[in-house]
């Protein structure tokens, strides 16, 4: 089992290297022969590489400070007592750390391929749109590829190693301390997501509100100096900031289903390690389905694309049937209760097809092509205010049936398999992974790629061409959120089962499973608590992303104003200067938000105990799941109710109904690409942090309520 694993994993890390090298051989200006239309995409292609590797390089430089630091603090505060000879707090640490070095190594593949990609596609794009879809593809491939082969490695690696460091241990402790790697995949994903989504939103809103509004000037105009910010932006919110946050998602949910299923599965190696065997089978089935991909014509783009996700879902749906009966025995006991292995492929099956429902069903709500989306950009034609309205309502409308199927995806593995079922059907929406990642980070290499040649020049059938590319990209990248979101809620559930559970090992006279109720004072302040924490980060990282977008819009209305010759073309605006203002912007405004997700477990579960933590765990799952669904499809149907004016529809750019559709895309801005995408991860990140921390809550919490 073992071996196999390793081989997926190193199977996964070739393909991505495989393409990497056929992304990367392609000459920069391969096609171009005018000198000075060469020169100037090596010009704007080095300052948008530029741009992000020093962004990344600043936001590491922190990061490093909060793995030790927060490194520390588990070695300190985390020991079982059932163990007294071994100190689980260190061995945790080292798990924790190892996550954090996965979750910051996929970004950083993910940013380096995205900005060697986005100038090839542009360049690409003057051939045929089939050769510029198949460069940005491949380019999201290595994404996909790689961080789910650095995801098994790092799973098998730190199994490995702690068997060898705790020899003896028994089996559910060991998966407990194996948990601190899910824990550093989405500390660092917490932060990722944050500082990236404030970078990009604040660069965004800046330039498309002087640029579009008030300069009337076309999107990735040179002219506009948040240009070159908004590509970095592109790629440090959605490719960095999304790696990371998809690596955690899959970290986590797989340490949960270990954790549930150790005791059951402690002498059965295939059957302990068959979460992890699920993302390892899909990797070959990916390659598999990398091979369908087919375009043609312009019109190809988009079913191309979701083709890719319903062939991998279904390829993975009859692979594993084979696989579950081989790696699981045929019937097996977890908490009392008798479950088989056909139970646990029918909850696999349950969450695989839920994701893509999910998936098909945010697609409705977020493209141009369906209903929805077109009433919010009819409304655009009474004004901002009513696109506003329109947007927001469908957003909460649209949590309403993600929320019906993510329900369904709930009851349907419980029933058959307990926690262990829910927590294999969130991995299940999960194993698609690879091609949800591939697709994921095309959307930003095809969206940088459009900003290219605007600012070269390259014509309007060459932007035409990215764009039909980015406007897929932007609906798939939609559906990639919905899955996030659905795998964190599935996730966060089974999460919150193995604490209850690990609490009533440590502590088996406070029966805790039993006495956790709605009635208890402390479980219903705690359900209150942990409700209103997804709307107070909400609020906090838009206003970030509010004060963020004021520093751009004025420096670049002075820029407009101060540097002569900057409309007509014959002067340059200082992009550098708009890069550093959303950096620091980023940096400094991602550490409350942080603080407040990470600190209110901990403090809570120090003071009022277990049972207020499983309130505030429950409350902000329920609350943060709607919220978030609801934000990024509100977002979505605003930025797409923009591009569906653009197209021509409903008099097209220009016009007043175009920018009241700039505006409320404006406000959807931090709704789908800052807010919305960062609250799977508090609602995973809360849970997971309690799950390390419960010895911690069981030996010193409750201080207020001893």
């Amino acid at each position: 089992m073992v071996l196999l694993l390793f081989a997926s994993a190193l199977l996964g890390l070739g393909i991505a290297l495989i393409y990497y090298l056929k992304v990367s051989r392609i000459p920069l200006t391969q096609g171009i022969e005018n000198t000075e239309e060469a020169e100037k995409l090596t010009k704007i292609h080095g300052a948008i590489a530029r741009g992000a590797m020093a962004f990344l390089k600043a936001e590491y430089k922190y990061m490093v400070y909060f793995m030790a630091g927060f490194g520390i603090l588990i070695a300190l505060l985390i020991d079982d007592p059932h163990t007294p000879d071994v100190n689980e707090g260190l061995y945790t640490a080292i798990s924790f750390l190892l996550g954090c070095v996965i979750s910051i190594l996929s970004g950083f593949i993910g940013m380096r391929i995205a900005t060697i990609g986005n100038a090839r596609t542009t360049t690409a794009a003057k051939n045929s749109i089939a050769d510029a879809f198949y460069v940005a593809l491949n380019s999201g491939a290595v994404m996909g590829f790689g961080l789910v082969g650095l995801a098994v490695l790092g799973l098998v690696g730190i199994y490995l190693v702690l068997e060898a460091l705790l020899p003896g241990i028994e089996k559910h402790i060991l998966m407990e301390v194996m948990a601190g790697f899910g824990l550093g995949g989405s500390s660092i994903a917490l932060f990722a997501r944050v500082s990236g989504g404030i970078f990009t939103k604040a660069a965004d809103v800046g330039a498309d509100l002087v640029g579009k509004v008030e300069q009337g000037i076309p999107e990735d105009d040179p002219r506009n100096p948040a240009v070159i910010a908004d590509n970095v932006g592109d790629n440090v919110g959605d490719v960095a900031g999304m790696g990371a946050d998809l690596f955690g998602s899959c970290a986590e949910s797989t340490c949960a289903a270990l954790v549930i299923g150790a005791v059951a599965f402690a002498t059965n190696l295939e059957a302990l390690l068959f979460p992890i065997l699920i993302s390892a089978v899909g990797i070959p089935i990916s390659l598999a389905t990398m091979f369908t991909a087919r375009v043609k014509e312009e019109k190809d783009v988009a079913p191309a694309l979701k083709r890719l996700l319903i062939i991998a879902t279904a390829l993975s749906a009859v692979v594993m049937y084979f696989v579950s009966m081989w790696a699981l025995p045929e019937s097996f006991e977890i908490s009392g209760e008798l479950y088989t292995n056909m139970d646990v492929f029918l909850s696999y099956l349950t969450g695989a097809v839920a994701g893509l429902l999910v998936g098909l069903l945010t697609e409705y709500y977020t493209s141009h092509d369906f209903k929805p989306v077109q009433e919010v950009a009819k409304a655009s034609e009474t004004g901002a205010a009513t696109n506003i309205i329109f947007g927001l309502a469908l957003g909460y409308q649209s949590a309403a049936g993600s929320i019906l199927l993510l329900a369904a995806s709930i009851f349907i593995p419980f029933t058959l398999a307990g926690m262990y079922g829910v927590a294999v059907a969130a991995i299940g929406m999960l194993s698609t992974l690879v091609v949800g990642l591939t697709i994921d980070a095309y959307g930003p290499v095809a969206d940088n790629a459009g900003g290219i040649a605007e600012m070269t020049g390259m014509g309007e059938s060459i932007r035409d061409r990215t764009d039909v590319l980015d406007s897929a990209g932007n609906t798939t990248a939609a559906i990639g959120k919905g899955f996030a979101i659905g795998s964190a809620i599935l996730t966060s559930l089974a999460l919150f089962s193995a604490f209850l559970t690990r609490a009533d090992l440590l502590d088996p006279e406070a029966n805790i499973m039993d006495s956790i109720n709605l009635l208890d004072p402390l479980v219903l302040t705690g359900l209150f608590v942990g409700a209103m924490l997804p709307f107070l980060f909400s609020a906090m990282t838009m206003k970030s992303v509010g004060k963020a977008a004021f520093d751009m819009i004025e420096e670049v209305r002075r820029q407009f104003r101060t540097i002569p010759g900057i409309m007509e073309g014959t002067a340059e605006p200082d992009y550098e200067k708009c890069v550093g203002i959303s950096t620091e912007a980023a940096l400094r405004e991602m550490i409350a938000p942080g603080i407040l997700i990470m600190g209110t477990p901990l403090l809570v579960g120090f003071l009022f105990g277990v049972p207020a933590v499983a309130g505030i765990l429950a409350g902000s799952l329920v609350s943060g799941g709607v919220l978030a669904i609801a934000s990024a499809n509100s977002g979505g149907a605003w930025d797409n109710a923009k591009k569906y004016i653009e197209k021509g529809n409903l008099g097209g750019k220009g016009t007043e109904t175009h920018k009241a559709a700039v505006v409320g895309d404006t406000v959807g801005d931090p709704f789908k690409d800052t807010s919305g995408p960062s609250l799977n991860i508090l609602v995973k990140l809360s849970a997971i942090l309690s799950l390390v921390f419960v010895p911690f809550f069981i030996q010193s919490g409750g201080l207020l309520t001893a």
